[in-house]
């Protein structure tokens, strides 16, 4: 079967140095767009952007070091739907990608240039590049628990999905079951319902990505700062 295609993938790799969330307002060239941080919308959001650190598929460092995770302001409604439910439930979302500059996803098109894994830089911003999908998972609230240290993150315990972050195989879509354990399937359907509570909407080839409204139109580049 071939796969559908994807944004980024790789094979999963255990946790490393994270990026730090700022509390603060992004840059006025953020908000002039409408970006806005993830923390200004979820404060208790575990912000963990793979890309800050060299733990991603690339095995290269693509944003710098202190990158914010910014979405556009349409994502915000949905995105505080779904923290509350699941922070009713004892879960917190952790963010591994959020606004995505096109000078990255043209850099991690030329590490890997096959369409079928990583998104074609085009002339217009969708999905990551407009900051209207955003690739998250659960951790537990509580700080209490063990766990492996690749699950560990902030404190946390991240859920067992069946695969890591920028997973290439079959098991990383998101209705699959071939090799997903029945807890890893029902950790994958605890996050959509509640994204898709917040109307953002799972894809399907992976269990992680989540688009907003508008995420598939296509718009001029942002091509603002993360920091």
């Amino acid at each position: 079967m071939t796969p559908p295609p994807r944004t980024s993938s790789s094979a999963p790799r255990p946790s490393g140095s994270r990026s730090t969330a700022h509390a603060a307002p992004p840059a006025p060239t953020a908000r002039s767009v409408g970006l806005v941080d993830i923390r200004t919308v979820v404060p208790d959001a575990i912000v963990d952007l793979r890309y800050a650190t060299s733990n991603n598929f690339t095995g290269e460092r693509l944003y710098p070091v202190g990158a914010r995770c910014l979405v556009h302001e349409t994502m915000a409604p949905g995105l505080r739907v779904a923290a509350d439910r699941l922070r009713r439930d004892g879960y917190l979302l952790v963010f591994w990608d959020c606004y995505r500059p096109h000078p990255v996803q043209v850099r991690m098109f030329e590490i890997v240039p096959d369409p079928n894994w990583v998104a074609r830089p085009g002339p217009l911003a969708r999905s990551h590049e407009a900051g209207r999908s955003v690739d998250v998972t659960l951790a537990y609230a509580d700080t209490g628990r063990s766990c492996d240290a690749a699950q560990r993150v902030h404190g946390h315990c991240r859920l067992t999905m069946g695969t890591g972050f920028d997973d290439f195989t079959a098991k990383a879509y998101a209705y699959a079951t071939s090799g997903v354990s029945s807890a890893a399937q029902a950790n994958r359907a605890r996050l959509r319902s509640a994204m898709n509570a917040g109307g953002i909407t799972v894809y399907s080839g992976e269990w992680w990505h989540f688009d907003g409204p508008g995420a598939k139109v296509g718009r001029p580049h942002l091509n603002v700062p993360l920091g």
